[in-house]
């Protein structure tokens, strides 16, 4: 198993979950929330699986930072065969798709998209939630390769398995993969830091911040037990890390 992030930069986040691009000129300067935005790709012997999908942030050239980072992997988009979604927040699918001439597309055509019902139904319920790009949204689940997800807990494949948790929302899920004795977990927004499992705390910006701090106690002891890699979307400075 490779795991590559595709760390699209560090962010300061307004209230208005406006992202500002840091930089050495500005990071003392910028208020806001200071975070990274880092999908990850895990390449397994039978999928190339995308955990989230960033912004879609541009470079200078009208490119994605996403699609560079991928082609210095020697990766097409079209290689990609399942984007495993989170929660629907938009700094975690406005990257999924492209605006064109015609429309929109997506941007990684062969893959199968996997979406909590449930996410979608509480994100449609809390219309003019600066969280959530709503037009990015309604043009995501008009794609013809959704899988939409409705259980609480399950496997996608023999290396994929989900739960749905809840905590930084009220049906975000997680995802394990598990291949040759290595596991690798992505606890997305209730454990996007490492400073998390140092700091105990319940966070006002969560839906419910207690729940997901009693769920970052029973992964850590996991983690620990069962030597697991922790990926982290939201770190300035960590990727990956195990415990």
């Amino acid at each position: 198993m490779k795991i590559i992030p595709l760390k699209e930069g560090n962010f300061s986040a307004s209230k208005t979950k406006d992202f500002t691009l840091l930089t050495d000129e500005n990071f003392d300067t910028v208020k806001g929330i200071k975070m990274s935005v880092q999908p990850f790709l895990i390449v397994t012997e039978h999928d190339f699986i995308l955990l989230d999908a960033g912004t879609g942030w541009k470079n200078d050239d009208g490119t994605t930072v996403i699609s560079e980072l991928l082609e210095k992997e020697n990766i097409k988009p079209e290689q990609i065969t399942k984007l495993l979604l989170s929660h629907l927040h938009k700094d975690h699918i406005d990257g999924s798709i492209r605006k064109t001439e015609t429309g929109f597309e997506a941007v990684y055509p062969n893959a199968e998209i996997y979406i909590q019902k449930r996410e979608l139904d509480f994100a449609m319920e809390n219309k003019g939630n600066p969280s959530f790009d709503f037009d990015t949204l309604e043009q995501l689940i008009g794609l013809p390769n959704i899988v939409w997800m409705d259980e609480d807990q399950g496997n996608i494949s023999e290396e994929i398995s989900f739960e749905v948790v809840g905590g930084h929302t009220p049906f975000m899920q997680v995802f394990w993969i598990r291949e040759n004795n290595e596991t690798v977990f992505y606890g997305a927004d209730d454990l996007p830091q490492a400073s998390y499992l140092k700091y105990h705390l319940a966070y006002k910006s969560d839906f419910d911040g207690r729940k997901a701090m009693e769920l970052r106690l029973e992964w850590q002891e996991k983690a620990a037990a069962e030597h697991w890699k922790i990926l982290l979307y939201h770190d300035l400075d960590k990727a990956v890390i195990q415990i």
